[in-house]
């Protein structure tokens, strides 16, 4: 039986479990791996996958601060070509604080709906890491603002800098 084509998927995770056709790109990991880049900038065409590689990348290396999701996204690597590259590569599987964030919905006719769209993107990745406000590592005035921002209830310069304090918090929670 042929498997069904990932038109419009963009999701590694609903790819794999969905049985879809997935040509495997997973040594993309091992070649940022051993570039050990401090920056990656991912140009391609539309569609050319960039939405899904990062998907994959997000899935791969997220500490999704959950034992068990992180070893439900290990089992979705299972026969792809980076399980063969041995420890040295695998050993980064679930290991770090990962931000994904797409820009698609921003482009919008005015300025008012932009920022909509991207204070809802921004609030909707903070509440995926909501997990760290357990964590005793953060400050309780930084837990304020970060619930204040995860409820899309903070000012414009609280958004404006939100994901350099995301990035902040979650380095902080993760001991890095």
């Amino acid at each position: 039986m042929k498997k069904p084509l990932p038109i419009g998927v963009e999701n590694f995770e609903d790819i794999v479990k969905s049985g879809y056709c997935y040509v495997d790109k997973t040594m993309f990991i091992k070649e940022l791996l051993d570039l050990k880049g401090k920056v990656n900038l991912f140009l391609r065409p539309r569609r050319f996958g960039k939405t899904l590689n990062l998907s994959m990348l997000r899935y791969f290396f997220e500490d999704t601060g959950d034992v068990k999701k992180n070893e439900e996204n290990k089992t979705l690597f299972q026969g792809l070509k980076i399980i063969e590259q041995g420890d040295e590569y695998t050993q980064h599987m679930g290991s770090y604080p990962v931000i994904n964030l797409t820009l698609k919905s921003a482009k919008q006719p005015t300025f008012e709906s932009a920022y909509g769209k991207l204070k809802r993107a921004i609030a909707d990745e903070f509440q995926r890491h909501q997990y760290i406000l357990s964590n005793e590592k953060i400050a309780e005035e930084d837990k304020r603002l970060f619930q204040k921002i995860a409820d899309r209830k903070a000012e414009y310069d609280d958004y404006s800098g939100a994901l350099e304090f995301l990035s902040k918090c979650l380095s902080e929670a993760a001991g890095l």
